[in-house]
C-alpha cells in the first residue's frame, strides 16, 4: 500500500499548490489551463483506448458498456445527485465538472489499475510512484483551475487503487490481462469524454457514464467462467 500513500500525498500536495497559484490567476491565464488541461485530456484519452483496443477480444464490448452505463448511470441521475450535493455543500458548480474530470485522470489510467496489481502481486511499486508523480502535476492544474475542492480526490483514488490492491491480493491470479484491456478502453473514452466538456465543445454528463466501468468486468469474467 506504500505506492497508494505515496499516490494519494501527491495529489493532496498537488491541488494545495494548485489552490495558491489559483489566487493570483487572471481570467485569461485561467483560461488557458483550461484549454491545455481539455486538450491534454483528450490526448491521455486517445491514447489510453487506442492503445489497448489492438489487444481487445471482445471489440464490441466497449460499446455494450458504454450504452448499459449510460442507463444506469440516467436511471440513477448520478450527475444530478453529485451536482446537488456540491451546490449545497461547496457553493460551486463547476468543482462537479472538475472533480469527476480528476477522479477519471486519476483512477483510470494504466498505471493506476495495473500499478496496484503489480505492488500486490509482485511487491513492485514503480508504477504507483510514477503515476503518483503525474499526478502531482495533473492535480495542481486541476486545483489551479477548479480550486481546493478538488483535494476531495484523493480519498477517492485511495480507496480505488486500495480496493485493486486488496481484491489483487484475495484473487491472485484470477484478474487476467483481459479484465484490465476492457477496462482500460471504457476508461480512456470516459477520459476523453471528460476533455471535450471541458472545451465546451459538448456537455457530456460523464458521471452518468460511470457504471460503464463495471460491466466489462463482469463480462470478462463471466465469459472466463464458461
Amino acid at each position: 500500500m506504500l505506492g497508494t500513500i505515496f499516490n494519494t500525498a501527491m495529489i493532496i500536495l498537488g491541488s494545495t499548490l494548485g489552490s495558491v497559484f489559483r489566487k493570483g490567476l487572471k481570467d485569461s491565464t485561467h483560461n488557458m489551463l483550461m484549454d491545455a488541461l481539455g486538450l491534454a485530456t483528450i490526448a491521455i484519452g486517445l491514447n489510453t483506448t487506442i492503445t489497448h483496443m489492438p489487444d481487445s477480444k471482445y471489440p464490441v464490448l466497449f460499446i455494450a458498456s458504454l450504452a448499459i452505463g449510460a442507463l444506469i448511470g440516467a436511471w440513477l441521475d448520478l450527475d444530478g445527485r453529485f451536482n446537488r450535493l456540491l451546490a449545497r455543500r461547496q457553493g460551486q458548480n463547476d468543482l462537479a465538472q472538475g472533480l469527476s474530470t480528476g477522479i477519471l485522470l486519476y483512477c483510470i489510467g494504466t498505471l493506476s489499475i495495473v500499478g496496484p496489481i503489480t505492488a500486490a502481486l509482485k511487491g513492485d511499486t514503480t508504477m504507483l510512484m510514477t503515476n503518483g508523480m503525474l499526478d502531482a502535476v495533473t492535480s495542481t492544474v486541476l486545483a489551479a483551475s477548479f480550486g481546493i475542492g478538488m483535494i476531495f480526490a484523493a480519498p477517492v483514488l485511495f480507496c480505488w487503487q486500495g480496493g485493486i490492491y486488496l481484491l489483487a491480493k484475495a484473487l491472485q491470479g484470477a484478474i487476467s490481462s483481459a479484465m484490465i484491456t476492457e477496462l482500460s478502453i471504457v476508461g480512456g473514452i470516459l477520459i476523453l469524454a471528460s476533455g471535450i466538456s471541458i472545451l465546451d465543445l459538448k456537455p457530456i454528463k460523464t458521471l452518468n457514464l460511470l457504471p460503464a466501468l463495471v460491466v466489462p468486468l463482469v463480462v470478462v469474467g463471466l465469459f472466463q467462467l464458461f
